[in-house]
């Protein structure tokens, strides 16, 4: 299994995982949570009727046998805790050979809170569980479906013709979620083909009227559905069985609204929903999700909506992970919108921590009492001795507390000066004096200020001081690196021929649809400018149009089939097909209303891109260029992006396994790691510089093959990837270098540094945002620990899945200095050497 066991089962309490027994037999129950309806005598009480133990008479025996029409022996046991209960065990009296009662059958009863009693039923609806043969025999029966539970009761089922007594053991794990029932709509009925699909929640234990109400069922007994609704798990069940599913035509507001009811208030970070997506039978998966959330007795008037990516080319079922940000909630109210007719759910999990200030489960209304520690009554003179040693403890560390803020208050307000000085250079837009390129008619370079520039539609914007200064100039301000900037020069300009972005051309990363555009020395741009695009025009005619991409302010990026590509290839490439296929491509267009800089922009893009040829970035194909709008023609790989591919995907391993969901291995992660290194290596080596490498700029095609983009940014699926600035430009800052963010500076180091991230994206299956805890501002704020150095940053954590080597790689990748990061040759080099 490659994650924890705490996170597998928060994740997904699997029947499979959850079996471990539970405490009768070894003693974790304590005797004080055992107790029963009668008992015999003393020595057949309650507590002895644990699994495969001899104290007292070797049992729990009830005084009196029940009838089969009067259930009312119990014996019962109180876990303290919700457990998610999948197997149970039973034993008779053996007593050394004495006793030889038993249970031939039996019942269970259980509850969450001790005052509804729910009386278990296997999935075709009988409640009659065959026991013991003997006495000695220890007899396991798997619970189909399993319970949710605190509270359960074996309850004999006696026909006088023997007497009873039984030993117990519970199998299974914590129930993580804390979930305590689900209300929701009842499932419905489909026809297919002549046949009825009964999608209803035939497990459910709550109230069954027009809709569901206070139980559990079908979407927490951990059993995915398979990709084919019509077909189960389970034997001998009727075509549906696994989902629960509602078609449209019930629900004129185009939403099934479900609300989740927990144990306690709780801090919810993701919910996971297993959804089929058979779109030849029009089942999808929801179009979006809009949830709200209730942590005292309101509900709070904003909800969180998250829309997942339709998939129409694979008909597998999958899980759905929606982020949950963090809410502290005791109950969730989510409205699910059909995206098609049909909508079926089979699992729904969520992965929660206890909120701090309330862990005490709340006590039933009515029935058994909750049994907590004993209390002693303490007399007046110890309470008063007790009440003096406080006052004065609390005095003592009211005089440490004074004593430390005294011997600080210096260092204190060094430290607040020079983050008021930092935070005051950090506020207002750079103006720069330097020059830029662009292309009159004749596309010959000229030179503007960049004073002419702001009146474009690229402004030039950043979070730095009003006036433009020099980095080294900034970091003087700041007393504790005065020192260091004067003796290393590490924040001096850099060496001539080395790719330096100090300028700050941030809006420019959004490119003309909203790509990003490389960041290319003014010398390379020289180079590039004498000379003709080498790139052939391509007759529009023959792209068809698939699907938007995205777009930016004046242009778009379109997913497109073209025919007959292979003519327009260079000798030394060529796509994978058969001659006179269709291939797909990815295509920018200019639109017309573009203005004059957008359009040389535009050009300058296509010149670039038309001499990169490296085998792991997207190559320029083809352009459009005799008539409006302008096209530029690149390479699509038939998988999508890498952030979308991996997030469709689980580890290799148990979870995988029994949830049928399709996997990558490690050594598969491995190669594209590698690869992204490999392209990012040839990058390097002309001086270009990518500013926003991440799994969602990075293509995968047959057999693992990836290649390096630079549309994401134009993707409205990738927005929350985006911080705003200032309203106008966007920053991917949390894949962002801490000199780029608060320096404007662009570097091949500080693309090591969103390489470092990228590799943490791939190692986690892209389930989480980069620093998915702290919102936009406080990754900011952690750049700065970053800039003073006092050892307060927080870096990504070790993904579990990722060896100690690999880590260290990553670290190294986000080396406060620049210079002590490793190339992208080292990179390279270093993922060959640790190759699994």
């Amino acid at each position: 299994i490659l994650v924890y066991p705490r996170v597998l089962q928060n994740l997904f309490p699997l029947t499979g995982v959850c079996r471990s027994p539970l405490g009768m037999s070894r003693g974790q129950i304590l005797d004080e949570d055992i107790s029963a309806s009668s008992q015999w005598s003393d020595s057949t009480a309650a507590k002895y009727g644990r699994l495969d133990c001899e104290e007292g008479d070797g049992a729990w025996c009830p005084e009196i046998a029940g009838e089969p029409e009067n259930m009312n022996e119990f014996l019962q046991i109180d876990l303290r805790s919700l457990h998610f209960i999948t197997l149970v065990g039973t034993q008779g009296r053996h007593a050394g050979g004495i006793g030889n009662e038993f249970a031939q059958t039996y019942k269970i009863k259980y509850s969450r809170d001790g005052s509804r009693w729910i009386s278990w039923r296997n999935r075709q609806g009988k409640e009659v569980i065959e026991g013991n043969r003997n006495a000695y025999d220890i007899v396991l029966k798997d619970l189909e479906p399993p319970i949710i539970a605190r509270f359960v009761r074996f309850m004999p089922v006696i026909d006088h013709s023997m007497n009873v007594c039984m030993r117990v053991e519970l199998y299974g794990c914590e129930w993580l979620d804390g979930l305590v029932s689900y209300n929701s709509p009842l499932g419905q009925q489909m026809t297919l083909n002549g046949h009825h699909i009964y999608l209803n929640d035939s497990v459910y234990d709550g109230a069954m009227g027009y809709s569901m109400t206070e139980g559990l069922g079908q979407l927490t007994d951990g059993m995915c559905g398979l990709d084919d609704f019509t077909h189960s798990h389970v034997y001998n069940v009727w075509p549906g069985y696994d989902y629960v599913g509602w078609t449209n035509e019930s629900f004129l507001s185009g939403y099934v609204e479900i609300m989740f009811e927990f144990d306690r208030t709780r801090n919810f970070t993701t919910m996971k929903v297993h959804c089929n997506n058979m779109f030849s039978r029009r089942v999808k998966t929801f179009q979006k999700v809009v949830c709200y959330f209730r942590s005292e007795l309101d509900w709070e008037a904003t909800p969180i909506s998250f829309s997942p990516v339709m998939d129409d080319v694979n008909p597998s079922a999958r899980f759905v992970t929606v982020s949950l940000y963090n809410h502290m909630a005791s109950a969730i109210k989510c409205q699910y919108y059909f995206s098609d007719i049909w909508m079926m759910f089979s699992e729904i999990t969520f992965q929660s921590d206890t909120a701090m200030y309330n862990t005490t489960l709340a006590p039933p209304k009515t029935g058994p009492p909750i049994r907590d520690d004993p209390t002693h009554k303490v007399d007046d003179s110890n309470t008063r001795i007790l009440i003096g040693c406080l006052v004065a403890i609390i005095f003592i560390l009211v005089v440490i507390i004074v004593i430390i803020l005294w011997r600080q208050v210096w260092q204190k307000m060094l430290e607040k000066v020079s983050r008021r000085m930092l935070d005051d250079e950090l506020t207002a837009s750079l103006s720069i004096q330097s020059e830029t390129f662009t292309y009159n008619n004749n596309n010959s370079p000229s030179s503007v200020s960049s004073e002419q520039e702001s009146n474009s539609t690229y402004e030039r914007i950043f979070p730095l001081g009003p006036d433009y200064q020099e980095p080294s100039r900034l970091v003087r301000k700041l007393p504790e690196f005065s020192q260091t900037s004067e003796d290393t020069g590490e924040f001096q300009n850099v060496q001539e021929g080395v790719p330096h972005y100090a300028e700050a051309d941030i809006v420019n990363l959004q490119g003309v649809t909203g790509g990003n555009t490389y960041a290319v020395p003014a010398l390379t741009m020289d180079l590039l400018s004498g000379k003709d695009v080498a790139v052939e025009e391509f007759p529009r005619k023959l792209l068809t149009f698939k699907e938007k991409l995205g777009e930016g302010q004046f242009g778009e990026v379109h997913l497109c089939e073209a025919e007959g590509m292979q003519d327009f290839m260079d000798e030394d490439f060529s796509f994978d097909v058969i001659e006179n296929q269709t291939v797909l491509v990815a295509v920018k267009m200019l639109r017309a209303d573009a203005n004059k800089n957008a359009r040389n922009d535009f050009l300058k893009e296509i010149k670039i891109m038309s001499r990169l040829k490296g085998p792991n970035i997207i190559r320029l194909l083809a352009v459009c260029m005799s008539s409006d709008p302008l096209c530029m023609i690149t390479e699509y790989m038939e998988n999508g992006d890498l952030n979308q591919f991996l997030s469709r995907h689980e580890p290799e391993g148990m979870i995988a396994l029994l949830s049928n969901a399709p996997t990558v291995s490690y050594s598969n992660l491995h190669h594209m790691a590698s690869q992204i290194a490999s392209g990012m290596k040839y990058l390097s080596s002309l001086n270009f510089v990518h500013r926003d490498l991440a799994t969602r700029n990075c293509l995968v095609g047959k057999n693992y093959t990836i290649k390096i983009a630079d549309f994401g940014m134009s993707r409205n699926l990738y927005s929350g990837d985006y911080y705003r600035i200032q309203g106008r430009a966007v920053l991917p800052i949390r894949w962002m270098s801490w000199e780029s963010i608060l320096l404007g500076k662009f570097t091949t180091s500080s693309d090591v540094w969103a390489f470092g991230v990228t590799l943490w994206e791939m190692l986690t299956f892209c389930k989480e945002q980069p620093y998915s805890q702290l919102s936009d501002e406080q990754v900011i704020e952690n750049t700065g620990e970053f800039f003073r150095d006092q050892r307060r940053q927080i870096y990504l954590p070790q993904p579990p899945m990722c060896p100690d080597p690999v880590y260290k790689l990553m670290l190294s990748c986000w080396n406060r200095n620049t210079k002590e990061r490793p190339s992208f040759q080292e990179i390279h080099q270093t993922l060959l050497d640790c190759k699994p």
